[in-house]
This record gives C-alpha cells, sequence and structure tokens, in this order.
C-alpha cells in the first residue's frame, strides 16, 4: 500500500510542468506553443530568455532527484524506489495537470539517476554534456546519454536490480520520445543548442 501512495505522490510531483510554470511567472509565450513544442528547458531557451531555460532545468531535475531521495529517506525496498522513479519520469511525460502533454524527459530522468546514485547521474550528465558541446544538438545529446544510462547503471549497481530495470525502461522511453528529433537529425532539420524560437 505504502509503495502504491508514494509512486502516485511521485507522478504528481513529476506531472509539475516547470517550462509551463516558469514561462509564466517570467511572462514569456507558452513553450507548447513555439519551437518544438515541447515543455521542457532547451525549448525555453529559444525563447532568449536563459534565467527562465535554467530554473526549468533545474525545477525539472529537482523534482525527479526528489521523489528517488524521499523514497531512499524512508528506507523503501528497491522495488518501491524503482516504481517511484517510473512514476515521477511518467508525470512529466504524461502530467495530469497539463491534459497529458508533457516533455520529452531528459532534465527529469537525469534528477531520477542522481537519486539513484550520483556517480550514474554525473556519469549520464558528463556524457551528455560532451556530445552537446561537440555537435550542438541537444537531442542526440540526450540519445546518447539515454543509451549509456543503462551501461553505467549496471556497472555501478549491477543487472540484477529492480532500479536497474527502471533506468532501461526510462531510457527507452526517453528514446521513443524523441522519435521526431530523430527524424529531423537524419533530414537536417534538427535545431541546433541556442537557435532562437520559430513561429507556429
Amino acid at each position: 500500500m505504502l509503495t502504491t501512495v508514494a509512486a502516485f505522490i511521485a507522478y504528481l510531483i513529476g506531472s509539475v510542468s516547470f517550462a509551463v510554470v516558469v514561462s509564466k511567472a517570467f511572462g514569456l509565450s507558452d513553450p507548447r506553443t513555439y519551437g518544438s513544442k515541447n515543455p521542457g528547458a532547451t525549448n525555453v531557451l529559444r525563447s532568449g530568455n536563459k534565467y527562465a531555460a535554467v530554473l526549468t532545468l533545474v525545477g525539472d531535475a529537482f523534482k525527479g532527484w526528489l521523489a528517488v531521495w524521499v523514497a531512499h529517506r524512508l528506507a523503501m525496498p528497491d522495488v518501491a524506489v524503482a516504481l517511484v522513479a517510473l512514476a515521477v519520469f511518467a508525470g512529466h511525460l504524461w502530467p495530469v495537470f497539463f491534459r497529458f502533454a508533457g516533455g520529452k524527459g531528459v532534465a527529469t530522468a537525469l534528477g531520477v539517476l542522481l537519486g539513484v546514485n550520483v556517480g550514474l547521474g554525473m556519469g549520464t550528465l558528463l556524457t551528455w554534456l560532451v556530445v552537446a558541446f561537440c555537435f550542438r544538438y541537444s537531442s542526440l545529446a540526450a540519445l546518447i546519454a539515454a543509451l549509456f544510462a543503462p551501461l553505467y547503471c549496471g556497472l555501478l549497481l549491477g543487472t540484477g536490480s529492480l532500479v536497474f530495470f527502471s533506468v532501461v525502461v526510462m531510457s527507452a522511453l526517453l528514446i521513443f520520445r524523441h522519435k521526431t528529433n530523430i527524424s529531423n537529425l537524419f533530414t537536417g532539420k534538427e535545431s541546433r543548442l541556442g537557435s532562437k524560437k520559430t513561429s507556429s
């Protein structure tokens, strides 16, 4: 029962879209109406407001970290931690507060990974940074980091845990949510980091 309640609360936490909340607080356009129409930090950056983008990134990552951290603090079993991790991530992808139209989950996934294991989170973040710096594509960096996250998790925590399974599922969902970006990368239509918003 406690596991079910914890997962439900984690889902609600994940459903808070900081891209929308922060943009409204800064008087910016709804990020779901321009650029990639994705309510995430990268799209908020296209508004030209770097502070709003940073706050979005921190907020989305924090909610993922918070849910897993609380589960650990309450000494919940691995099955509960794994479900909480998936629930807060699912909340970001399909937020109940925003008609189930959410972001792609990159920042929230990072927060979850940091909550699971600092080394796991930092390794995945470093992978993202290296790819983003070299190629200037946020989506490509996210895809490669998602591919490496289960590998890092397996090396650090082993492949037999339910937490490892949750990381694999998150990575698969993150890649699935980037299907349009994958197509754009192959056709040369993907926007690079720092590009401005375009009207829709």
